[in-house]
């Protein structure tokens, strides 16, 4: 079997809230591109390449990327995942998501031609549900404190509350969250990059008394020191998101202690291959990890759900639903029950591509 051609097409999905916010940007559209690997024996395989300039790349720069990595793949044998992997590190570097598509339907293809599901491919199922976390946006307390009940309403048990770096109102946005849901539902705080370190304390330190169970990337991307003084100086634990973007940030990060926990995306990483070393790092550190944000199309989603299926260890929930709060998704076959996702038996990703 050797690889036929490559399709690019792009995956544009409205946000359901137009006014959905974070700290870096107004998101009113979520964008990334589906790829197909197709065999000559006719199997195909599919991966979606996130767009997301604040972690790597704009949708037009992973375009170009994957439209130069076409011609190391055609004609090259598609069950030889990591030397197709190796040939595109060798020709650019960077441009993981891009990278992280490919990676997906390589995996996906030889699933799918081999008839087993993803995860067999990765060391086989250790668990058959993920627990889900949600996004509550950035909007007034309020807004967001009705926001989130609607969320616990729907079943979900974890929240995850954006903040600003405006210590009062975040504090008062974790207030209001809490005592709208009650005591059992578990919350997180991320602050994608808007405190500084002695801020990061501060709030922190006032968000404790609300219950919170993790605060996410609270300092800007390279103050790996920063991060390091909010770990040791607070009870929360302390997760790198924009921070650990690479296996030698993540070694970095956990070989020091930096942080407390990482949160393993693999658009972020560069695929399944490069999470699973991220988690094999971060377990030998005795670092915490889970699988972040997966924004975007349920095909990425279920890239994240075999590998959370497939690695021991996960210590909190994941954030796999993302894909509810945008439309136009040409991919189905995730279904989310009560704040939980099963992993699917189905062949591949298992997932189907619209037609």
């Amino acid at each position: 079997m050797l690889i036929d051609r490559v399709e690019i097409k792009p995956c544009v999905m409205p946000n359901k809230d137009k006014d959905w916010r974070f700290a870096l940007a107004a998101v009113s559209e979520v964008r990334g591109w589906i790829v197909g690997i197709i065999s000559d024996s006719g199997q195909a395989g599919y991966g979606y390449a996130q767009a997301v300039p604040h972690m790597g790349a704009n949708h037009q720069a992973v375009k170009a990327a994957l439209d130069s990595f076409i011609p190391l793949l055609v004609g090259r044998d598609p069950f030889a995942i990591e030397s197709r992997l190796q040939d595109l590190d060798q020709a650019l570097l960077g441009n993981n998501q891009a990278k992280s598509g490919i990676d997906s339907a390589l995996y996906d293809l030889k699933a799918r031609a081999l008839g087993v599901p993803v995860y067999e491919l990765m060391g086989g199922k250790v668990r058959d549900v993920v627990p889900q976390l949600r996004i509550v946006p950035i909007k007034s307390p309020s807004e967001m404190a009705d926001r989130s009940q609607q969320l616990v309403d729907q079943g979900y048990q974890y929240l995850k509350i954006k903040a600003h770096g405006h210590i009062a109102e975040d504090v008062e946005r974790v207030k209001k969250i809490r005592k709208q849901v009650g005591p059992d539902i578990h919350l997180m705080v991320d602050a994608n990059q808007s405190y500084d370190p002695k801020s990061a304390i501060q709030a922190i330190r006032r968000m404790e008394a609300y219950g919170i169970d993790l605060v996410e990337q609270p300092v800007p991307i390279n103050d790996f020191k920063g991060l390091e003084l909010v770990t040791h100086s607070v009870e929360t634990v302390i997760e790198a998101d924009e921070s650990a973007r690479s296996l030698s940030d993540v070694l970095t990060l956990a070989s020091n202690r930096m942080v407390d926990a990482v949160s393993i995306k693999i658009p972020k990483l560069g695929g399944l291959r490069r999470s699973k070393i991220v988690a094999d790092i971060c377990a030998a550190a005795d670092i915490k990890f889970r699988v972040g944000a997966a924004v975007g199309s349920q095909l990425l989603a279920a890239a994240c759900l075999h590998f959370a299926a497939a690695t021991p260890g996960i210590w909190y929930a994941c954030e796999l639903a993302q894909f509810d709060e945008l439309l136009d998704d040409p991919v189905e076959g995730i279904t989310v029950s009560q704040g939980q996702i099963h992993v699917s038996d189905d062949v591949g990703l298992g997932v189907q591509i619209r037609k």
